[in-house]
């Protein structure tokens, strides 16, 4: 992830960035086939380089009982307080909070959390938008339940990447895919990209090659992995606690 340190890189390279690499628009690395595929187990788990600058971080979780609904209610109904973010990762999540947040909705607000990302402390709004926003439909259906989010810095009016997480019903629970794009800067008002020097300038190749690099894109994807197998875990039997409902 872009931390706010590596940000301050990006000042002195923009003369040089659009002068010899130039801009490049970054909505085409938002690939609806590939984050929304529909075949279990096929999912691939990647780290990667894209030909824009921005690192592709994708992962997937087994969720054995865990079925999409109970994903999003994990998101929308019951995650309150920093005990309750603790429980999804004990090691790296510390603190979090909200902003804009409606009981029982998700789209429109704002998770603001402090955690541990192979090792360096980042401080982060995940602001949650329709996944309509990345894929020009809303991809929810009674079967998926698909989160999209604005990542960006929380002491910064900066974003600094988009994600998605995907969650498909399969025989024996669900499937979660969790997909990020790395690189993609905006200035931000609210929760709207206004235009600005330095979302032009961070969404040039040379300074996103500069930047960003695959070993913190692999500390990512390994946080997100253990993340979601403590997720896995914790659902079924929280769940059927907090709501009655015994899971299939």
């Amino acid at each position: 992830m872009l931390s706010r340190r590596n940000f301050l890189f990006l000042i002195p390279l923009s003369l040089i960035a659009v002068l010899v690499v130039g801009f490049k628009p970054f909505v085409d690395t938002v690939d609806p086939s590939e984050t929304l595929l529909e075949q279990a187990d096929t999912y691939p788990e990647e780290v990667e380089r894209l030909s824009d600058g921005t690192y592709l971080v994708s992962a997937r979780t087994p969720m054995p009982q865990v079925n999409a609904n109970m994903v999003r209610w994990w998101f929308a109904d019951f995650l309150k307080t920093t005990e309750h973010y603790g429980w999804w990762h004990p090691k790296d999540h510390l603190w979090m909070g909200w902003e804009n947040k409606v009981p029982g909705e998700i789209v429109g607000a704002s998770h603001l959390v402090h955690e541990y990302v192979g090792g360096e402390l980042l401080k982060l709004r995940i602001q949650f938008v329709n996944s309509k926003e990345f894929f020009g439909y809303d991809a929810n259906n009674d079967d998926t339940f698909v989160l999209c989010a604005k990542v960006g810095l929380l002491e910064e009016n900066i974003n600094i990447a988009k994600m998605c997480h995907v969650v498909r019903n399969t025989k024996d629970g669900a499937e979660m895919r969790s997909r990020f794009w790395l690189g993609h800067v905006s200035k931000r008002d609210g929760n709207r990209n206004i235009s600005s020097f330095q979302g032009f300038i961070g969404n040039t190749t040379l300074v996103r090659l500069f930047v960003l690099n695959k070993k913190n894109s692999k500390d990512l994807q390994r946080h997100a992995q253990e993340e979601m197998k403590y997720l896995a875990e914790l659902l079924p039997a929280l769940y059927e606690s907090e709501t009655g409902i015994k899971p299939r």
